[in-house]
């Protein structure tokens, strides 16, 4: 197991967790309100979803499943990243620095290329190919 893919399933895990504990209210109030569920219901289907990929980075063999749903999973999440930058006053956010709001969305494509970039498992008898 690489520190990389480590790294992956603790930060998704960490998500993941926060969504359904002690982040759940934030997470809750940036859903936007377009969509067809309750913002409970969509943030708890989000904090499972990300304990989901993070287990998943976790599984040897798995690397390139795990990659499709997490990027998956960003890009799906992303629209309440944009709604919390577009109306900061639906979710409490007005307190957030503007820029601050708007920062966060190249983010997201960052965590996407982390995501791609952990690198695969390698079983102790394999050996590196070249690039």
């Amino acid at each position: 197991m690489t520190r990389s893919r480590l790294r992956v399933a603790a930060f998704f895990g960490f998500s993941g967790i926060s969504h359904l504990t002690f982040g759940r209210k934030f997470f809750e109030a940036i859903v936007p309100p377009w969509l067809p569920a309750s913002r409970k219901t969509v943030n708890q289907a989000a904090g499972v979803a990300e304990l989901t990929g993070g287990a998943l980075a976790l599984i040897p063999g798995a690397e390139g499943r795990a990659r499709q749903y997490l990027v998956a999973l960003l890009l799906a999440v992303y629209p309440a990243n944009i709604h919390m930058a577009v109306r900061p006053q639906d979710s409490g956010s007005e307190r957030i620095p503007s820029w601050l709001l708007w920062a966060r969305l190249p983010l997201q494509f960052v965590l996407i290329g982390w995501v791609l970039k952990a690198p695969p498992v390698r079983s102790p008898d394999s050996t590196p190919t070249a690039p």
